[in-house]
């Protein structure tokens, strides 16, 4: 099989390959220079220039120049995640929120209109509920959109860019990606999807029609809690104007150390999402049946009100539901604290997708502006489930339900 095959995710007979082969060979390759077969961290500010460089592009992020305009670990990584998400190109930045933060400055301007998920990362809703509205001029929407005619109403002629997340942090609703994407193209506008809950293990956007695929690379893609990242998947005209606006002069460049570290985690992605799926799932159901919990919010539960739109959009036959899910107690303010308190496996954290299981409790007021549905008013938790044994998880639950009430 030649090299240039693998990193087009084809075989030696020309037949795709597999989502975990992909992951371990994409971006990947031999050291010309030592013969190792993995990629080495260049961790060089500078590369050397041509005998005459005057005509050089000092922007230019297509050849070696400077770390800023791009490096060689930053590319590895971003051949890696444009083949498993299926889009021509992908752009590998400093975070997940560094991301964010490029799409929004480098595809909307003075005078255009956003619409954006009512439940959404808290930095993305200030980016586009206050910062870009007060410092550039540009419109938004919040909206419900799970309700996907709540998403048709608020498109303006203006429009060009819908934003959701799904399912939504913290709360779990579900979009409809392929309708939404259908509504912001008949409108002349692109839709963004946050795919960081799920994946491009259990969700492909791209092939329900989004333009643009944002991952915070910090979460399942690296998994193992060490490294930020965030990458921008989406069409190869896209990539380039947003490495030449956000990446070369904004400076939002990812360290070659960072992008080591995800691409080296990224290679047990399927692994360790097959884990996460099963056991969140089966924490959320042995929640469901506690006396103690209020309600249990995770697409993967048959009464979900998202259950079926998102079975519907798994990209494969052993892709689930993520895991991460929300759930309250019928227990005041002090009552919930407890509970996190007499945990001993799972860590109280913010952040998802590690290999040790998080959780956060989610007071009962929120600094937003727009509400959570009302089962989550009263005060809230959400676990990020991580890769420890399931039953070690439901004992370290039960032990915490036994000695809060205590």
């Amino acid at each position: 099989m030649t090299t240039s095959s693998i990193q087009h995710g084809q075989s030696f007979d020309h037949e795709p390959l597999g989502f975990a082969t992909r992951t371990i060979h994409v971006g990947n390759g031999t050291d010309a220079e030592t013969g190792a077969i993995r990629r080495p961290i260049t961790l060089a500010n500078a590369y050397a220039l041509p005998y005459d460089p005057s005509d050089i592009n000092w922007s230019s992020s297509d050849t070696n120049l400077y770390t800023r305009n791009g490096h060689p670990n930053q590319r590895y990584l971003e051949a890696k995640l444009a083949n498993l998400e299926g889009t021509e190109d992908a752009v590998v930045l400093a975070s997940g929120v560094a991301a964010l933060a490029a799409t929004f400055t480098t595809l909307l301007n003075r005078g255009d209109h956003a619409v954006f998920s009512d439940s959404t990362y808290i930095a993305a809703y200030r980016l586009l509920n206050e910062i870009l509205p007060e410092k550039y001029g540009i419109e938004t929407t919040i909206v419900d959109t799970s309700d996907t005619d709540a998403v048709a109403r608020a498109i303006r002629p203006n429009t060009k860019l819908i934003h959701i997340e799904t399912p939504a942090n913290p709360t779990l609703k579900v979009s409809d990606i392929a309708a939404i994407a259908q509504l912001a193209h008949d409108a002349g506008a692109l839709l963004n999807v946050d795919n960081t809950f799920n994946s491009p293990f259990n969700v492909r956007p791209a092939d329900l029609g989004a333009d643009v695929v944002i991952e915070s690379l910090t979460k399942y893609i690296n998994g193992h809690g060490d490294a930020l990242g965030g990458c921008v998947a989406t069409s190869s005209e896209i990539a380039a104007r947003l490495r030449y606006v956000y990446q070369v002069n904004y400076g939002g460049i990812i360290s070659p150390f960072n992008a080591w570290l995800i691409n080296r985690g990224s290679v047990t992605l399927p692994l360790r999402m097959r884990q996460h799926n099963a056991t969140a799932l089966r924490i959320a159901r042995w929640l469901q049946d506690r006396p103690e919990v209020r309600f249990v919010a995770y697409p993967g539960l048959e009464n979900d009100p998202g259950h079926e739109l998102m079975r519907s959009q798994l990209a494969r036959a052993d892709s689930g539901y993520g895991g991460v899910l929300s759930f309250g107690l019928h227990a005041d303010h002090d009552g919930h604290n407890r509970f996190v308190d007499a945990l001993s496996i799972i860590t109280s954290a913010v952040s998802l997708g590690h290999d040790e299981s998080l959780i956060v409790f989610l007071g009962e007021d929120d600094e937003r502006q727009y509400p959570y549905p009302e089962r989550f008013h009263a005060g809230f938790f959400r676990l990020s489930v991580g890769l420890e044994d399931a039953d070690d998880l439901i004992r370290d639950l039960d032990h915490a339900f036994a000695t809060s009430r205590s």
